[in-house]
């Protein structure tokens, strides 16, 4: 049977009313795309056939891929989802997934950069050029903001608020939100803007006002952030791998560890739920020590 219709009515669903994000959307794709090919090796023709053992089999041939319990549980969570669009829609009459339960996977701790490391990398950073002048402010605005690359590579020159040091950040679902950035954030800007924009931009560059620009003078993309993040980090001689999202884990971190409230760093970091924020709740060796030193009667003479 053909799937199609089924899947192109979810892609729509999802774009049009759920205003799922490119990324979230290609995710969904794959998944239904698996899902799909497994039923067709299995010759079923309708989705009415789909039931509770069907589910176990497909379960099954996951654990087979030798995939992550995250992923597989991923891809259940997707299904179930999209079974419960096709119950809205009366294309199918009962979920199958709804009894289907998995364990809970542990969340793991998210990596992020010590501070003293930070510096390190921020020191290294040679910003006699015009790249260099735009290199130290794309890792400014990542780490004093803590947005993601995919929304420090849609920054416009507009979105940025020089005189109250916020910017204006499109996140998940196209939802807005103001984000502020410190005085080291803001000179790297101004600095960028004032002697180093102008001069990435070429006579072959497409007009746009988009902010952070490649050699070429067009717009950046998320690859090409991190592929500059990642020689800034071996033109410093760190021994460490830091990624954007890296970034973005030690400025929730550093301003956890630094007395921050979790519900502000909910809102500076465009989390919907503050489950996600949880995640950032631990504390750094360094802190752990300093407060145990100063707050147990018996840890000093």
């Amino acid at each position: 049977m053909n799937f199609f219709k089924y899947w192109l009515a979810y892609l729509d669903y999802l774009q049009i009313e759920k205003n799922a994000s490119k990324l979230t959307i290609e995710a969904y794709e794959k998944d239904l795309a698996d899902f799909f090919n497994f039923l067709t090796s299995e010759n079923l023709q309708s989705l009415q056939d789909v039931n509770y053992s069907i589910i176990r089999t497909y379960l099954t041939t996951l654990y087979d891929k030798n995939l992550s319990r995250r992923s597989i549980n991923r891809r259940i969570s997707s299904l179930r989802s999209f079974y419960k669009f096709l119950l809205r829609e009366e294309m199918a009459f009962e979920n199958p997934f709804v009894h289907l339960h998995l364990p809970k996977t542990a969340h793991p701790i998210p990596e992020f950069v010590y501070q003293e490391e930070m510096k390190i990398l921020f020191e290294s950073i040679d910003q006699s050029t015009a790249l260099g002048k735009r290199n130290i402010a794309i890792l400014e605005v990542l780490y004093g903001t803590g947005v993601r690359v995919s929304e420090c590579v849609q920054l416009t020159i507009d979105s940025v608020d020089l005189d109250l040091q916020t910017i204006l950040v499109t996140g998940k679902g196209n939802k807005e939100r103001y984000v502020p950035f410190g005085e080291y954030a803001s000179q790297a800007l101004q600095l960028y803007l004032k002697e180093s924009r102008s001069l990435l931009i070429t006579e072959k560059s497409q007009p746009h006002n988009v902010l952070f620009l490649n050699a070429r003078g067009n717009p950046l993309t998320a690859r090409g952030v991190r592929l500059i993040i990642n020689k800034l980090v071996e033109e410093a001689a760190i021994t460490l791998h830091i990624h954007p999202h890296k970034l973005r884990h030690s400025f929730a971190t550093h301003l956890l560890d630094n007395g921050a409230d979790l519900r502000a760093v909910q809102e500076l970091l465009g989390h919907s739920h503050l489950s996600s924020t949880q995640i950032y709740t631990h504390v750094s060796k360094d802190r752990l020590s300093h407060v145990y030193k100063t707050a147990h009667p018996r840890a000093k003479r």
